[in-house]
């Protein structure tokens, strides 16, 4: 066997930039040192060793300040839950979808069925992976556009124009006509045999291409593909309705017949939402990309003809301002942050000041919110739903009540609050109606979109 000790490194190229060093002991030994001699340091470790940093970090006066009331304030339903499986978006869509259905309806706690739209999204996902797979077939395996398309395959996440265009397609269900199954509920394994079969695809498609095979040999081929992911996918969360008797008891126990549906009638007939009516707000911090231009992000989409995914980057204050203009008009708002830092779970609060992780280490953690979407610390990871805001004396936003998807049993009940200055550093994206927007943003969405890399953290999906 030959073991190897030093692996080669690229040569500075400033005279200036030091040559790497190994370390040694005495240098850890001087660590050490300085370490036991710190108090605080040792007071640190010996709190950190018996429990978790999050309860050692956690600014407890902020707990209290941040108060759970709302001047204005949308839900009186039960939140949602998606399980072990990364839904969040379809939930998100879906739970604002319903607030016209629960109404239409007069049933407090309609669920639409998530299943439904990811079966949807996992079929017209692959056929699109596949496109790109033949469309791409003159690149290498590790180029970086393929190697990325490879490895990202089948997550379960997505972003707001996708699901527009699932829902334009294909429609939606009661959850009871397509319940939850074990695999919709913990999609890991079922991802994983996705995986494997449109990877192998993949392959099968660009050696077909490779070897001349025309375009009615490679869509026979991609049909055989999109066959085997149908019939996976089916076993998995089971067969989508295509044609339904509806009907119902309201909260009153009034009974209700309404006849035979498609999913993409009934959608039509208990919401009045017209998605087509929406633009997606974001806040991309990096100055290239300039306040007041629309955005897009190459091969990122799931139904090929769909809506294309697109986002006008506009300031911060005016995401807050049209969300909060949007609650007090008595309509959820779809959006979505990076969820993780400066939250705690169990409590259910967002604040940017929660944890002074800084200050338990002794160490400086301050990054700005470009820093963070530049270095790979931060992009949105999560997508939720907001059902109410408190707004000051003068207008202002101060906290935001959140209907999340992770079940009943954290927070008010799987409400969370988000303190207002958390908005600011970790929120990505709100869906809001085009109308809303002042008169030269919405000129704006008519310019050709800036085209960002697949792999920038703008694609990112909830």
């Amino acid at each position: 066997m030959t073991v190897v000790t030093d692996i080669p490194h690229a040569p500075a190229t400033d005279p200036a930039t030091p040559e790497r060093t190994q370390l040694d002991a005495e240098q850890v030994a001087r660590w050490r040192a300085q370490f036991l001699a710190d108090p605080a340091a040792v007071r640190a470790m010996n709190a950190v060793t018996r429990t978790t940093i999050d309860e050692v970090a956690l600014n407890r006066q902020r707990v209290v300040e941040v108060r759970r009331s709302m001047s204005h304030r949308l839900d009186d339903w039960e939140a949602t839950n998606q399980q072990k499986s990364g839904r969040c978006w379809l939930f998100a869509a879906l739970n604002l979808l319903r607030s016209d259905a629960r109404r239409i309806l007069h049933v407090k706690n309609f669920e639409f069925s998530q299943n439904h739209a990811m079966y949807w999204d996992k079929i017209e996902r692959a056929n699109y992976f596949l496109g790109d797979m033949i469309d791409l077939a003159g690149l290498a395996p590790d180029d970086r556009l393929v190697a990325f398309l490879l490895d990202q395959l089948m997550g379960d996440g997505g972003q707001w124009n996708m699901e527009v265009s699932i829902f334009a397609r294909h429609g939606a269900v009661p959850k009871e006509l397509m319940p939850e199954t074990e695999s919709s509920s913990n999609t890991a394994r079922m991802n994983a045999a996705l995986r494997t079969l449109l990877r192998r695809g993949g392959r099968t498609l660009r050696d077909a291409v490779a070897d001349g095979h025309d375009a009615a040999e490679l869509a026979q081929l991609k049909d055989r593909i999109l066959a085997d992911t149908h019939r996976i996918l089916t076993i998995h969360l089971g067969v989508p309705p295509t044609e339904f008797e509806w009907q119902w008891n309201d909260d009153d126990n009034a009974f209700h017949r309404a006849g035979t549906f498609t999913p993409q009638s009934f959608l039509a007939e208990y919401t009045e939402i017209d998605l087509a009516d929406y633009v997606c707000l974001v806040d991309d911090p990096r100055p290239e990309h300039p306040k007041g231009a629309t955005l897009t992000v190459a091969h990122l989409g799931n139904v090929v003809g769909g809506d294309p995914v697109r986002y006008l980057n506009v300031d911060i204050d005016l995401m807050k301002q049209i969300a909060a203009q949007t609650i007090v008009a008595g309509e959820p708002v779809w959006f979505g942050c990076d969820v993780g830092p400066q939250m705690a779970r169990a409590d259910g609060l967002w604040s940017a000041d929660l944890f002074d992780y800084a200050g338990v280490y002794g160490v400086d953690l301050a990054t700005t919110k470009e820093q963070r979407v530049r270095y790979g610390e931060s992009a949105m990871t999560h997508a939720m739903l907001f059902t109410g805001v408190d707004l000051d004396a003068d207008g202002a936003p101060r906290r935001w009540r959140v209907e999340n998807s992770w079940g009943t049993d954290k927070a008010d009940k799987g409400f969370y609050t988000m303190d207002d200055s958390w908005f600011d550093e970790y929120m990505f994206e709100v869906v809001v109606r085009k109308d809303r927007l002042p008169a030269e943003l919405r000129t704006a969405l008519e310019a050709e979109p800036l085209v960002l890399d697949a792999w920038d953290p703008m694609g990112a999906l909830a």
